[in-house]
């Protein structure tokens, strides 16, 4: 009787969803950026058994919900993965990104992005002396042997962070920047926050910290990721470096000590370019990777977080690249088409000049025919003074085959003034003139 109880309750629970049913398993979506616009799933293809790893996981808050059934995307054995254009944020695929995960040293993506913030901003600059306090020097697990009182400049520490991902000059350039590791993790988290990290938490700058709280997920990363290789790409020039050297000076002399970078993707048969970007591991984070890739103007991301090895990670990151190269072609727009200047009712001058706000691009998954992508040009027919610089006047609209594929700003080139007394008497004047000498 207990027996059949038992069977009686399972089937229960499978029924109204507690449980997945026999054979079901997590999905990949694959979709848009913010929400998936579609999901892949299948135990056989994902190589996943419905179960996570106990302790490694935690719903990230906010998570979407949940999108429709199409294609089926790439087998990744790590249990949070995603794949994301960088020009759109586009994603193309992803499986567990909004699961909560320790991320090791990619953490250190979110320092980069703040080193280059101060160096954008002047605040410091690449030849600055940083000097090595006891805190950055008792950093453990990969680092670059930096002593108390050593000084290396802001460019080298960049390159010991972003190849040898030493810990100890991740820990230097904090200090140097906000004063204190714990002011500049304060920074991490507001940086993270404005860029919609909403499953991201930062304990430390290097990843090297034991805290629970110090979690972040694939989507998260990616974000980041994309972020850093958008708006200063010259961070390729250090991702890119295999192997180097740089000069401990002390009071114990001068010797040199190599620097080998920890992303072997680098180094791997691959039909793209590998570009960078970051790796991490630790007994709680597993083996995580944010990598970097460009084939033919497409920059794709692809982020794996817990694989089980050292080599799943890489091969995992393998798959999803090609399968973004396989399915995925971009339309890029960078001139669209010529703009007229736009009539200013009541204004100090009769038109403002029109610009675009940036460039359009639109990711295709389908085998799309781009030679039959449509542009028109839909603007205000006039605009009424006060116009401010920036100030929307309409937009290029992108469609194929019927279907809007997006829209690019037009903005204002300048601002116009409202006219005031004079400027009227002043227009009036010049158009009695005009009237006087053509009567002659």
């Amino acid at each position: 009787m207990k027996r059949i109880l038992a069977v009686w309750m399972t089937w229960l629970l499978v029924l109204y969803g507690v449980f997945p049913a026999a054979g079901q398993t997590p999905k990949l979506q694959v979709g848009g950026e913010g929400e998936a616009a579609a999901v892949w799933s299948g135990a056989a293809e994902a190589g996943w058994d419905g179960k996570e790893e106990s302790g490694e996981t935690e719903a990230a808050a906010g998570a979407g919900p949940e999108a429709s059934q199409v294609e089926a995307g790439p087998e990744v054995s790590a249990p949070s993965a995603i794949l994301m254009e960088a020009s759109t944020g586009q994603v193309i695929c992803e499986k567990g990104a909004d699961e909560q995960r320790s991320p090791a040293s990619i953490t250190k993506i979110m320092t980069l992005i703040l080193i280059f913030d101060a160096l954008e901003s002047g605040k410091i600059s690449l030849d600055d002396q940083v000097v090595t306090s006891a805190h950055a020097k008792s950093m453990g697990g990969s680092q670059v042997f930096l002593e108390e009182g050593e000084t290396q400049t802001v460019d080298t520490l960049i390159k010991c962070i972003v190849v040898a991902s030493g810990n100890d000059a991740s820990v230097a350039m904090a200090e140097y920047i906000a004063g204190s590791e714990e002011e500049f993790v304060k920074m991490m988290n507001e940086r993270a926050a404005g860029l919609g990290m909403a499953g991201t938490h930062f304990a430390d700058c290097c990843g090297l910290t034991e805290d629970p709280a110090h979690l972040t997920t694939a989507r998260d990363i990616a974000l980041m990721s994309r972020e850093l290789i958008n708006r200063y790409p010259q961070i390729h020039d250090y991702a890119t470096i295999w192997m180097d050297t740089i000069t401990h000076e002390t009071k114990q002399g001068s010797k040199e000590f190599g620097l080998a970078n920890t992303n072997k993707l680098l180094k791997m048969a691959t039909n793209f370019t590998v570009t960078g970007l970051k790796t991490g591991s630790t007994s709680a984070a597993k083996y995580c990777l944010s990598a970097t890739a460009e084939k033919d103007g497409v920059r794709l991301i692809a982020v794996v977080m817990a694989a089980p090895d050292y080599k799943a990670r890489f091969s995992d990151a393998v798959s999803l690249l090609n399968y973004g190269y396989a399915n995925c072609r971009l339309y890029e727009d960078r001139e669209g088409l010529p703009l007229p200047e736009l009539p200013v009712t009541n204004g100090v001058e009769e038109a403002v000049p029109l610009i675009y706000s940036g460039t359009f691009s639109f990711l295709g998954t389908d085998g799309e025919d781009f030679g039959r992508v449509e542009r028109e040009l839909v603007l205000e027919e006039s605009l009424t003074a006060p116009v401010e610089q920036g100030q929307q006047a309409g937009v290029l609209r992108y469609t194929l085959d019927g279907k809007t594929l997006g829209e690019l700003p037009v903005t204002t080139a300048k601002a116009v003034e409202k006219a005031g007394i004079l400027d009227c008497l002043k227009k009036v004047g010049r158009v009695f003139c005009l009237g006087a000498a053509a009567g002659k």
